[in-house]
Protein backbone atom coordinates (compact mmCIF):
# COMPACT_ATOMS: atom_id res chain seq x y z
CA UNK A 1 0.00 0.00 0.00
CA UNK A 2 1.41 3.36 -1.04
CA UNK A 3 1.15 6.31 1.28
CA UNK A 4 0.56 9.81 -0.11
CA UNK A 5 2.05 12.89 1.52
CA UNK A 6 1.53 16.64 1.10
CA UNK A 7 4.52 18.94 1.43
CA UNK A 8 3.83 21.89 3.76
CA UNK A 9 5.57 24.89 2.16
CA UNK A 10 3.85 28.01 3.44
CA UNK A 11 3.35 29.45 6.90
CA UNK A 12 -0.40 29.02 6.42
CA UNK A 13 -0.04 25.29 5.69
CA UNK A 14 2.18 24.82 8.75
CA UNK A 15 -0.22 26.83 10.93
CA UNK A 16 -3.13 24.71 9.67
CA UNK A 17 -1.29 21.51 10.56
CA UNK A 18 -0.53 22.91 14.01
CA UNK A 19 -4.12 24.03 14.54
CA UNK A 20 -5.61 20.60 13.90
CA UNK A 21 -2.58 18.85 15.43
CA UNK A 22 -1.62 16.79 12.40
CA UNK A 23 1.45 14.59 12.66
CA UNK A 24 4.19 16.25 10.57
CA UNK A 25 7.13 14.22 9.24
CA UNK A 26 10.54 15.78 8.56
CA UNK A 27 12.26 14.69 5.35
CA UNK A 28 15.18 15.64 3.15
CA UNK A 29 15.30 15.37 -0.63
CA UNK A 30 18.64 15.08 -2.42
CA UNK A 31 19.62 16.20 -5.93
CA UNK A 32 18.41 12.90 -7.38
CA UNK A 33 15.01 13.36 -5.70
CA UNK A 34 15.57 10.56 -3.19
CA UNK A 35 13.49 11.14 -0.06
CA UNK A 36 14.93 10.36 3.38
CA UNK A 37 12.82 10.56 6.52
CA UNK A 38 15.06 12.56 8.86
CA UNK A 39 12.74 12.52 11.86
CA UNK A 40 9.47 10.85 12.73
CA UNK A 41 8.30 14.35 13.68
CA UNK A 42 5.15 15.10 15.59
CA UNK A 43 2.97 18.14 16.23
CA UNK A 44 4.14 21.59 15.09
CA UNK A 45 4.83 23.69 18.20
CA UNK A 46 6.37 26.87 16.76
CA UNK A 47 6.81 28.39 13.31
CA UNK A 48 9.51 30.97 12.59
CA UNK A 49 10.67 32.44 9.28
CA UNK A 50 13.74 30.18 9.19
CA UNK A 51 12.76 27.21 11.36
CA UNK A 52 9.97 25.00 12.66
CA UNK A 53 9.85 23.38 16.10
CA UNK A 54 8.25 19.94 16.06
CA UNK A 55 8.05 17.72 19.14
CA UNK A 56 10.67 19.83 20.92
CA UNK A 57 13.22 19.77 18.09
CA UNK A 58 14.09 22.70 15.82
CA UNK A 59 14.40 22.10 12.07
CA UNK A 60 15.64 24.56 9.42
CA UNK A 61 13.07 25.31 6.75
CA UNK A 62 15.65 25.89 4.00
CA UNK A 63 17.23 22.45 4.46
CA UNK A 64 14.26 20.14 5.05
CA UNK A 65 10.70 19.44 3.97
CA UNK A 66 7.71 19.02 6.25
CA UNK A 67 5.03 16.57 5.18
CA UNK A 68 1.68 15.27 6.37
CA UNK A 69 0.12 12.01 5.28
CA UNK A 70 -3.06 12.53 3.29
CA UNK A 71 -6.04 10.65 4.67
CA UNK A 72 -4.23 9.89 7.94
CA UNK A 73 -7.18 10.89 10.12
CA UNK A 74 -9.83 8.85 8.31
CA UNK A 75 -11.20 5.59 9.70
CA UNK A 76 -10.82 2.57 7.48
CA UNK A 77 -13.89 0.63 6.40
Amino acid sequence: MNRTFKVLKTDMELFGAALVQLHVYVVSVDEELRVTFEDYGGIVEEIAPESVRIAGKIFRRDQLEFRVELGAGKNAG
